[in-house]
């Protein structure tokens, strides 16, 4: 393949089947690090999966040996001016919290290493599912950069303590401390990866997509709220989603013993 072939190559793929839109960062050489091109790629995408009812659930992987190393360093170097730094990232936190709001389930589909802005993008995304060689880092510390960005995602993913130990050293934990810490919801053998995730994704497609995009909605509204508000918040959302369609042909399928149709999918 000749260079200028590699160089039209698009920064992201997307593959779309059964209801499961795989968003494929394509950037191997560069350890898929998050450019101002993969950002501004993921958005687009982003946007457009949002309005799009045939997408069940999203995953989101890297090719090569890294699900992401973080941010370009040497697209940062080059223009390490204020607007430029504040520019960046902005874009990436903005790309951060579509990911959270965006209707359809994330699923982070993690082999290999995901460091600093790539550990953020794990954290941000509504699931996990990593291989036994997977490590993760919020490593800017040890290059004079504080992860304050990827640390908004991070403190919401793991504990306060162990956010910090990350956050402080920069050092790499394995699969299995991101799975107890709850970085990650499972971590399988390498061969297994696939088969894990697409009966993960699938057993999710098969759910009524206003229910689950509302279910969403209210899990991370709620996660700033005080105990009685949240309380006051989730009852306002199960009655909203009990008077619906969904729950009325749930109901029927019970009583009736059979599988649910689900009229708005």
């Amino acid at each position: 393949m000749s260079a200028s072939t590699m160089q039209n190559e698009p920064v992201i793929l997307r593959d779309d089947r059964n209801g499961v839109a795989t968003l494929t960062l394509n950037r191997p050489k560069a350890f898929n690090a998050l450019s101002k091109a993969v950002l501004t790629e993921l958005e687009r995408l982003v946007d457009a999966i949002a309005q799009d009812r045939s997408v069940r659930v999203v995953v989101l992987t890297g090719h090569g040996a890294a699900f992401s190393a973080g941010h370009d360093m040497k697209e940062m170097a080059s223009d390490r001016s204020e607007a430029a730094l504040t520019d960046l990232f902005s874009h990436c936190s903005r790309v951060m919290v579509k990911l959270t709001r965006l209707p359809q389930p994330v699923v982070a589909r993690v082999d290999g290493i995901a460091a600093a802005a790539g550990c953020q993008l794990v954290a941000a995304c509504d699931l996990a599912v990593c291989t036994e060689d997977s490590r993760f880092a919020t490593s800017g510390v040890k290059y004079g950069l504080f992860c304050a960005t990827p640390a908004v995602a991070l403190r919401r993913a793991v504990p306060q303590k162990a956010a910090l130990e990350m956050l402080f050293t920069g050092d790499f934990i394995d699969a299995a401390e991101a799975l107890r810490l709850g970085l990650v919801g499972r971590v399988v053998a390498k061969e297994a990866l696939d088969d894990a995730v697409v009966d993960l994704a699938a057993r999710i497609a098969e759910k009524p997509f206003d229910v689950i995009a509302l279910g969403k909605r209210a899990f991370y509204d709620e996660a700033g709220m005080g105990l009685e508000e949240s309380y006051r918040h989730a009852t306002g959302v199960i009655v909203e989603n009990a008077l619906g369609a969904d729950f009325a042909e749930g109901v029927a399928a019970f009583a009736e013993k059979r599988k649910p149709a689900w009229p708005n999918n």
